[in-house]
């Protein structure tokens, strides 16, 4: 099997009838997506490898329950949003607080001037995942989807199961967000 140049569903296919190669094409082709998309939903290392690590199980588990219908990376995602989802819940008292403060530190703080020179590229980065890591969850969620793995608003609602109409609201926000927080 030509790997490289075979879809996703062909591959999950070939794996399910015992093709070990066609897993480890499909792994090595989405570990780096799902990784980051789960690091910055999660922004907690251990508990993103935690979860990395529990996505790849539920799709071992689940391969032959796989349909073509939904691009591999959208049934990718989900589940990985469905655990992360699961873990928010889980810690949500504790999360509530640390968050609430946090934001509201964020705030207070006093504004820093910026030198009148263009900000370096680590910068740059720098202030973009700060603006990230202040978003709300679900927005957070939604922008990651869209400008880290792509997704369009119809496979962002599939993935965080809601309506189409709800994840380009929530996109729509975190971009708000991500510009002002950039243009501070």
């Amino acid at each position: 099997m030509d790997a490289p140049s075979t879809d996703d569903a062909t591959l999950m296919q070939a794996w399910t009838a015992g093709d070990a190669g066609a897993f480890g094409t499909l792994y090595a082709r989405h570990k780096g997506a799902l990784y980051r998309f789960l690091l910055r939903t999660m922004k907690d290392r251990a508990l993103a490898d935690e979860l990395f690590q529990e996505t790849w199980s539920r799709v071992i588990a689940a391969r032959a329950r796989y349909r073509p219908e939904a691009k591999f990376s959208t049934w990718l995602l989900q589940i990985a949003h469905n655990l992360a989802i699961d873990s928010f819940r889980r810690s949500r008292p504790q999360a509530d607080a640390d968050e609430t403060e946090a934001a509201l530190a964020m705030q207070a703080a006093p504004e820093r001037e910026q030198p009148e020179h263009a900000l370096s590229d680590f910068e740059l980065r720098r202030r973009m995942q700060r603006a990230i890591e202040s978003l709300p969850d679900e927005q957070r969620t939604a922008f990651v989807l869209r400008m880290e793995n792509e997704l369009s608003v119809e496979d962002i609602a599939a993935v965080t199961g809601v309506g189409r109409e709800t994840a380009k609201s929530r996109l729509r926000y975190a971009m708000a967000r991500i510009r002002d927080r950039m243009a501070d």
